[in-house]
Parts: C-alpha cells; structure tokens; sequence
C-alpha cells in the first residue's frame, strides 16, 4: 500500500478517497473494495515519516477535506523504489524451512508434507485457472499469469525436494 500511495501522488496531489478510487480503478479486480481505513493509516505513517504533507482545502458549501502530496523526500523514496529491482531469489522460503525443520528434527514426515503442499500448489492453480478465464483487463491477466508461474516454480521445487528426501538422511550431508 505505501508504495501504490507514493506511485499515485507523485502524480498529483490526492483527498484519501480520491486515492481508494485510484487504487480501485488501476487495480481493479484484482484489489477491489479498497479500505479507506488503512489508506488513511497509510498516509499517516508516510506523514510522521516526512514523506508527505497534508493540507486542509476549503470547498465551499461542502466540507473541506484533507490533500496529501509528497515531500521531496516522498519523492525520492518513490523513485528509489521504481529504480531498485525487487530481489528474485526467496532463500528464505517458508515451506522450505518448514520441511528443513521436519525432516531434520523428525518433527513431521517429509513426504507428507511434500504431498500436502503439492496438494495447495494444484489447488492454487486451479483457482488461478478460474480465475484467468473470469479476468478480462490485461492488469488481470497479468497478475494470474505471474501468480501462475511463481506457484509453478514452486511445484517445480517440490520435485527437487522430493527427490533429496528420497536420496537420504539430511543428518548426513547429502
């Protein structure tokens, strides 16, 4: 959420609701119903941080309302986070620790959890599918077609553990 808000006022200053529209209509289906709440919790904390300020503007016979803009320092940070790529490799893998653990401490068998996880993963993607012929927008698409893959790496992953759990003892080494 913080960086959405960034992204969205770098390009003019914004009412809260004015920025759940935004979000809602960029997004679309793939955030609908935005809470107002924590956009609202949001550019407060981007506020006691010194990346945006808030103004009150009159409107009038209608009540006033709160415009946030960034700060320069909003501004940098939200050029920093579009110019940094985001890091591919999850080392720290929280079904991989989760096996780890299992198998080293013989907490849980290994191939049962596998299987589980298996389990999830074609059941992800069957939702995913679901989801692909229900998505019309290219936003929509994209986003099942990058969640798609991601689940198919992890299946892919699965394999590989499951073939070290076949190979041995992870006590031993190998």
């Amino acid at each position: 959420m913080r960086e959405v808000l960034l992204g969205l006022l770098h390009k003019e200053p914004s009412h809260g609701y004015e920025l759940k529209l935004a979000i809602e209509s960029m997004f679309g289906e793939l955030w609908p119903d935005v809470n107002i709440g924590q956009i609202y919790q949001t550019l407060g904390r981007l506020e006691r941080a010194g990346l945006v300020r808030s103004a009150t503007v009159a409107q009038g016979a209608r009540p006033d309302k709160r415009v946030y803009e960034l700060t320069v320092a909003g501004r940098d940070e939200v050029q920093r986070w579009v110019d940094e790529p985001l890091p591919a490799v999850r080392v720290r893998d929280t079904f991989f620790s989760k096996l780890l653990l299992a198998w080293k401490t013989r907490l849980a068998d290994p191939v049962v959890l596998i299987d589980r996880q298996r389990r999830a993963y074609l059941r992800q993607l069957r939702d995913l599918g679901a989801l692909a012929d229900t998505t019309a927008s290219l936003v929509g698409r994209l986003a099942v077609e990058a969640a798609t893959l991601h689940v198919q790496a992890d299946l892919k992953l699965l394999e590989f553990c499951e073939q070290a759990v076949a190979a041995g003892d992870p006590e031993a080494g190998g």
